[in-house]
């Protein structure tokens, strides 16, 4: 198959869907030689769903079937893809095309794994949809690009995307992890990034891939995600082992994941003659791809001797499952015996067709030879005739470079034309400063030495036959090395890079709570229970553009499951929800996290709400835009999530407003669902008396001389501006007597909701003292102290409880700082 090169897409995606609102999704990734399936119940009406399972593909062609019928309010995934979209390539296929049993045929025959491996056995009839996808996405694969697929050389996964973090579309525009919202930034002339262009330091096509599928979708396997954190501490602490990686991942080829594809698929000569192929393209790109194996496969014992000495897991099972296989060196032999050992993998256009061209070694084929010889003849004609045009014409600047387009060409630098250029000269062009044209015997002489290129090509592709089926049969090892080379390439050149070029300790290892048993077996709620702790956490995008940015914590627990941020406009909100969310993300990818201390619990879904804007492409105004979203994460919502809301109900009545977040709040606390609820809604604030489990901050403000000062600190407690908005509206310019009407409404409702607040405090204190209790018990139980300490803790919450004194920051005992630290702060457990 052809190469489809640099970071454009290569997948294929099949979408089929039934009237009980269940959607069968098959991803085919022609360049790593992947399926993944997934089958799921759309439960939004929008598709919301699906949307990001294809916003995290990024597919070059959509399948999808004829019948657009869809479930009632629904619009059908056809419509869908024509609608949001128009400018992926859409292919509909026949119904029939769509067989469930065919694909799971298939699936059997093409798996590198057993179907019982896969359990096809067992969930066939449960993935019967996508099955079916997977049927219409290989069989229009094979038709259009006239390839078959070989047996048991893809890596098939069922419902991959549901064994990581789940990230919505709508989040992922809001997270800013793909793209900014805005490029720029007010008052600078610095350029914002997103989370994605701040880590994108990789060095190969399928380590940025692998980046970008991290960020959409980070893992929830506890064991893989400290299995990297190991693998990034070994590299922090040794910078021998991290310098050395990183050198020789640069030995390796930048498109050494597409090797796969020529070994994965074996061409249809047949229909190649049939359609009008263009076969010599074909058999460059074969020929290339067996010099970028070799290329790859001589880097192989550089790499073995840096990490011959790894102790953490992932290093050492990359030593002994890749340095230590004799396939490899047994497919380096097999490639040596046919291809001459001087061949090297090239950039330079010129340079990377000579090499392949004389890629097989000399006297394998007599017609080879004879091409060779005429290509060789040719390239030496057309340098001479550079040669004689320097003289004739006195150009002594003329250049002969070299594309795979146009071939040979000339270039001069304009200054060096005095009046007009000979009549010779023809497809006059001006780049630059310079000219770039051809002659007549130029282009003749092109022909010529890509027609003898051409007829080399197809003659090393006749050598290689036996070659290529030799090194099918182990493909499964080159699969393996593809992976490992992406994943190597994530973690020492974007995770360890990003952090070693920040000061020392701004970037620390995060860790998830949960415990083992005394046998080593972990409890079935190991690192989805506990804590959401942060301790000085910073904007990883942001503390890059400013110096000074303000660190703010966090802290969440099952007894303390909700937060309310309050603060003027301004002051710091949206920032620090965003702030959460990317190092939740950021820490389930197995990367250190821009804070003093984290410590987490393993996220299934991130959910955002924020901004306010029409959506005038589906007739959505403000409130209605707002609404969708809402529902959308009350319908998924569980309770291992984490929602982030920023206002809500602000673009309605305020009554209806009011009412619409105060429910919201309710139902998330009802689902024990980890929330940051940043609202300017005062009303709100009236939670925290009735619901223990919910807890208020503000960001700090200063008044000096009519004007607020921004602190960007977050403090514990109600907004304390008070009233900012009539003090803005004052600075603004209403007429006093206006201003004074309003603080006179203003001071009589203030009084009204003090008394009210007042009364629900002294009726829910005892069930706020045990709720504390129980906060600062499941803080001990997942603290990292000694025995002594855990005690002594539990003997002041004991007295601190008799007494009637609440205690305070509970992120404290988690973090398992001195006692001395803590009494300074709260004495104890208080």
């Amino acid at each position: 198959m052809e190469d489809d090169g640099g970071e454009r897409s290569s997948i294929v995606v099949g979408l089929i869907e039934n009237r009980a609102k269940e959607v069968g999704v098959a991803a085919f990734d022609l360049r790593l030689a992947s399926l993944h399936l997934s089958q799921y119940i759309e439960t939004s009406s929008s598709y919301q769903n699906t949307k990001t399972l294809l916003q995290f593909y990024d597919p070059m062609v959509i399948i999808v079937s004829p019948n657009k019928l869809a479930p009632d309010g629904m619009v059908g995934v056809s419509e869908l893809v024509d609608r949001f979209y128009a400018t992926v390539k859409k292919v509909v296929m026949a119904r029939g095309c769509f067989d469930d049993t065919k694909g799971a045929v298939l699936i059997k025959n093409l798996s590198a794994k057993e179907p019982s491996a896969l359990g096809l056995d067992t969930y066939y009839k449960q993935y019967y949809l996508c099955l079916a996808a997977a049927a219409a996405t290989i069989k229009w694969i094979e038709a259009e690009k006239g390839v078959i697929v070989t047996n048991h050389s893809l890596v098939v996964t069922f419902n991959g995307s549901f064994a990581h973090m789940n990230i919505d579309a709508t989040s992922v525009q809001n997270l800013e992890i793909i793209e900014p919202l805005h490029s720029t930034l007010w008052g600078t002339s610095n350029k914002k990034r997103s989370l994605l262009n701040m880590f994108k330091t990789t060095k190969t096509v399928g380590g940025s891939r692998l980046l970008r599928a991290n960020l959409l979708q980070p893992l929830k396997d506890i064991e893989t995600i400290n299995a990297r954190l190991d693998c990034l501490d070994e590299l922090m602490s040794n910078e021998q082992l991290f310098f050395g990686l990183a050198q020789v991942l640069r030995k390796f080829p930048k498109e050494s994941d597409r090797v796969l594809c020529h070994f994965c698929f074996k061409p249809k000569k047949i229909t190649n003659k049939v359609v009008g192929v263009d076969c010599a393209r074909k058999s460059q790109v074969l020929v290339s791809s067996i010099i970028l194996l070799k290329t790859a496969l001589d880097a192989l014992p550089l790499l073995s001797k840096v990490l011959k000495d790894a102790k953490c897991f992932l290093l050492a099972n990359v030593y002994q499952s890749v340095c230590e296989n004799e396939k490899y060196a047994a497919i380096r032999k097999r490639i040596g015996e046919v291809i001459d050992e001087d061949v090297l993998h090239a950039r330079v256009s010129f340079v990377a067709r000579t090499q392949q061209c004389f890629a097989v070694k000399a006297g394998i084929d007599g017609l080879l030879d004879i091409a060779r010889r005429s290509f060789c003849d040719t390239s030496e004609a057309i340098h001479n005739l550079a040669n004689k045009y320097r003289e004739d014409f006195k150009l002594p600047n003329l250049k002969l470079p070299f594309n795979n387009r146009q071939g040979f060409y000339f270039s001069m630098p304009h200054k060096d034309i005095q009046g007009k250029l000979p009549s010779q000269f023809i497809q006059v062009l001006k780049h630059g400063n310079n000219i770039h044209c051809s002659t007549l015997e130029l282009a003749s002489l092109n022909v010529r030495n890509k027609s003898a290129a051409a007829e080399c090509y197809l003659r090393t592709e006749v050598c290689l036959e036996e070659l290529v089926d030799a090194i099918r049969e182990d493909v499964s090892a080159l699969t393996l090395l593809a992976e490992v080379l992406c994943l190597l390439d994530m973690i020492v050149n974007s995770f360890a890079h990003a952090i070693s070029t920040k000061p020392a300790d701004r970037y620390t290892r995060p860790e998830f709570t949960g415990k083992l048993l005394s046998s080593g077996i972990k409890t079935h709620d190991f690192g989805y229970n506990g804590p959401l702790a942060i301790d000085a956490g910073r904007h990883p995008i942001l503390e890059t553009i400013h110096n000074d940015f303000v660190p703010n914590n966090i802290f969440l627990s099952e007894a303390s499951n909700m937060v309310l941020i309050m603060g003027p406009n301004m002051s710091g909100k949206s920032t620090y929800l965003q702030q959460v969310c990317l190092i939740v993300i950021l820490a389930q990818m197995g990367c250190y996290v821009p804070a003093r201390f984290a410590t987490l619990r393993v996220v299934d879904r991130i959910f955002t709400r924020m901004g306010a804007v029409d959506n005038l492409e589906s007739n959505s105004s403000t409130f209605m835009t707002e609404m969708k979203e809402t529902a959308f994460i009350m319908q998924n919502v569980s309770q291992r999530s984490l929602v982030i809301m920023d206002e809500l109900g602000r673009a309605t009545s305020s009554s209806d407003g009011f009412a619409i977040a105060w429910s919201c709040c309710e139902h998330l606390l009802s689902l024990k669902a980890y929330t940051i609820f940043a609202t300017h809604m005062e009303n709100l604030s009236e939670l925290v008396t009735i619901y223990p489990n919910v807890k208020i901050l503000h960001f700090d403000v200063d008044i000096k001389n009519n004007r607020l000062e921004f602190k960007f600190q977050l403090k514990d407690g109600p907004r304390h501006v008070p009233h900012y908005g009539l003090l803005l509206a004052e600075v603004a310019g209403l007429p006093s007597s206006v201003m004074e009407t309003a603080r006179n409404i203003t001071s009589r409702i203030t009084e009204k909701e003090v008394k009210r607040m007042e009364v629900n405090c002294l009726q829910y204190h005892p069930v706020q003292m045990a709720y504390h209790v129980v906060q600062r018990l499941i803080c001990l139980k997942y603290s990292s102290q000694d025995e002594d300490s855990i005690r002594e803790a539990l003997h002041n919450l004991k007295e601190s409880y008799i007494h009637g004194m609440l205690p305070l920051n509970s992120a404290y005992v988690l973090h398992g700082r001195s006692q001395a630290r803590i009494k300074e702060e709260g004495e104890g457990v208080r």
